[in-house]
């Protein structure tokens, strides 16, 4: 199915995507396959199966740009450069006027109004973690929350933090204390979405999300 902001125009976007180095597929959370989603608001994983059409050539469209731009980097990244200036890019609701565009994906990539150093992807993350440890070793000095908060570029002590918050949201450990942090919510807000879900699946997305982080 066709994204209703996706255009034709956009192939070539990808395509200075796939070639840079080094070319080829780019994994789905990958840093710069998520800042061209924010760009031109359409999802990561709609991009990425796009990347699998242009490299699998499944359609006339894209043999023309292959034919076009595959053996001319300097002509596709000028004529990348002159779809960017075009007035209205990255601004989908000026092609498809009565459209509401409403951010979805984009917020999860964007930092917390709470806390500007952490994103609710990050959250996600922390949330894998935390199921992977007890308790009593959620603290700055366990290695593995040492690693994951290098790794987002972070302090332990804030991925301990967003730990401590998550053991209030845990329904099984029936914490009855009063929880004043302004993470909270953006906590709660996650761990509604995956907290009680498959452990298994979370796991899956916590490992792709790390791409972004490389």
């Amino acid at each position: 199915m066709t994204h209703p902001f996706w255009t034709d125009e956009y192939w070539l976007l990808l395509m200075q995507l796939y070639k840079k180095k080094p070319e080829g597929m780019k994994p789905l959370y990958s840093r710069p396959l998520v800042d061209l989603s924010l760009e031109i608001h359409i999802p990561p994983r709609y991009l990425y199966n796009q990347l699998f059409r242009l490299r699998h050539n499944d359609s006339p469209v894209i043999q023309l740009l292959w034919d076009t731009y595959g053996k001319n980097t300097r002509k596709l990244n000028r004529d990348v450069k002159k779809l960017r200036s075009l007035k209205g890019f990255g601004q989908p609701e000026t092609f498809y006027d009565g459209v509401e565009v409403k951010e979805t994906f984009e917020k999860d990539f964007r930092p917390l109004p709470e806390n500007g150093s952490l994103k609710p992807i990050m959250l996600v993350m922390i949330l894998d973690l935390y199921f992977r440890l007890t308790p009593i070793t959620m603290t700055p000095e366990t290695p593995e929350v040492c690693q994951l908060a290098k790794l987002m570029h972070i302090s332990p002590e804030l991925v301990c933090e967003v730990m401590d918050v998550f053991q209030f949201c845990d329904p099984y450990l029936n914490r009855d204390d009063l929880m004043i942090s302004p993470l909270l919510r953006p906590c709660q807000e996650i761990w509604n979405r995956y907290g009680n879900g498959n452990p298994e699946k979370l796991s899956a997305l916590a490992a792709q999300l790390r791409e972004y982080f490389k």
